[in-house]
């Protein structure tokens, strides 16, 4: 009997959803290697799916079985119309995370050839976004291991995006004062760790999801290296988790009584960034 995608989707989707994991998963990753829109899914989907291709999903829906993130399982992931590498050395990049780019876009729309520095650069995302938005824009990335910078590296050469990038903890590599500090640094607190996805907790670098002092750490560190880093009319941008606002806020007024700073909610209506300007 001739089997269709649309059948043996939907059986994996469900087998997926009875051992409690997300279901469209296995769509996602059909869809992304095919290099089909939802378009072309309606189209396509009752034809007759081939051997290979229903091999390929048994062995994809095994390796979400294991929960492992499907970009993890593809080796990419797209972040504001861009496509980066991912590997276990690299967070996956977050929709939240593109909001904070945005938000640094809109904030210096009229302002030119700015200094900026990407703490805790991961995949490069938000240093590699900002450059390709601003080619006059002179962006650094930090971060802290050194096979996490070889794929920011790597993803800066693909998309062709000039980014100096610096092994280091926070400022500590940055001599020259910045116009622009932004980061998504590690926010979650170890108290945190059961209420993380298994797919987040066993495959992502803990070391870029998890901070001391209830996940704060690296907060209280930008907030004692930036001032001697940030021009005077300079701004800080910072991702941070959805309950952390007020906290956080205290720390940068702390660090920057001259200065406004205001929490931004992201798109779901949550706490998501810190803007001191």
């Amino acid at each position: 009997m001739v089997k269709t995608y649309v059948e043996v989707l939907s059986r994996a989707s469900s087998f997926l959803e009875e051992a409690g994991l997300e279901g469209y998963a296995i769509e996602y990753l059909f869809l992304e290697r095919k290099g089909w829109d939802k378009t072309q899914w309606l189209l396509h989907m009752r034809e007759a799916i081939t051997v290979e291709e229903e091999k390929c999903i048994q062995a994809d829906t095994q390796q979400l079985l294991k929960y492992i993130p499907a970009q993890y399982i593809l080796g990419y992931s797209d972040f504001l119309g861009h496509r980066f590498k991912v590997t276990k050395d690299t967070l996956i990049p977050r929709p939240e995370t593109e909001e904070l780019v945005m938000l640094c876009l809109e904030k210096n729309q009229q302002r030119q050839c700015l200094k900026v520095v990407d703490i805790g650069t991961g995949t490069g995302a938000i240093a590699i976004s900002l450059k390709l938005a601003r080619p006059d824009w002179q962006v650094q990335a930090v971060d802290i291991a050194e096979e996490t910078l070889k794929v920011a590296e790597e993803n800066a050469s693909n998309l062709k995006a000039s980014v100096s990038f610096y092994l280091g903890d926070v400022l500590s590599t940055i001599s020259e004062p910045q116009d622009i500090i932004i980061s998504n640094p590690p926010y979650i607190s170890h108290s945190e760790w059961m209420l993380m996805d298994e797919s987040v907790r066993t495959y992502e670098p803990k070391k870029a999801l998890f901070a001391e002092n209830d996940g704060l750490a690296i907060y209280q560190k930008i907030a004692e290296e930036a001032p001697n880093c940030l021009k005077p009319d300079g701004m800080v941008l910072l991702e941070i988790g959805f309950k952390q606002g007020s906290l956080v806020k205290e720390i940068m007024e702390t660090a920057f009584p001259d200065k406004y700073v205001e929490v931004k909610k992201d798109l779901s209506g949550n706490d998501r960034m810190i803007v001191v300007s």
